[in-house]
């Protein structure tokens, strides 16, 4: 085993004790929650590609920073306050969010983008040919277009 398969696979059990250790559904407050991620390798460009899902989160609350071999996306989802609500129900998760993604490949932070659009950020990060140091990753935001 190669110390990347290590790496991914010491974060993949941190993240699976993370999640088992949660409080359950309706038990109480939480702390926060994870948004879903999909990482995927295009070869023509040669990039890797983040896509989180953030919907319900301002833009400009998300932080992002990049460095060669990881991601950390960070940020919060406020839940809406209306005077006099009572919850019947309740499934959506809110609160503060930190993500770390380690990256399969090497990336040139310097040359990442983001956007955000309908919900997902997605961060492009171009497979390094040098490694430049780390950096934040600004977000562009789109908006709707209907």
């Amino acid at each position: 085993m190669n110390p990347r398969d290590i790496d991914k696979l010491t974060q993949e059990v941190h993240e699976l004790f993370e999640e088992l250790w949660r409080i359950p559904r309706f038990a109480g407050p939480r702390r926060g929650f994870r948004p879903a991620i999909d990482v995927f390798l295009t070869e023509d460009p040669r990039e890797l590609t983040v896509v989180v899902d953030v919907a319900g989160i301002d833009p400009r609350c998300v932080k992002v920073d990049a460095g060669e071999r990881h991601l950390v996306i960070a940020g919060e989802r406020r839940r809406p306050r209306v005077e006099g609500q009572v919850f019947q129900h309740a499934e959506i998760e809110y609160g503060p969010f930190e993500r770390h993604v380690a990256l399969a490949e090497p990336v040139d932070p310097e040359a990442a983008r983001a956007t955000y659009e309908q919900g997902l950020l997605t961060i492009v990060l171009p497979v390094a040919t040098r490694w430049a140091g780390a950096v934040k990753v600004p977000i562009e935001v789109r908006e709707d277009e209907e």
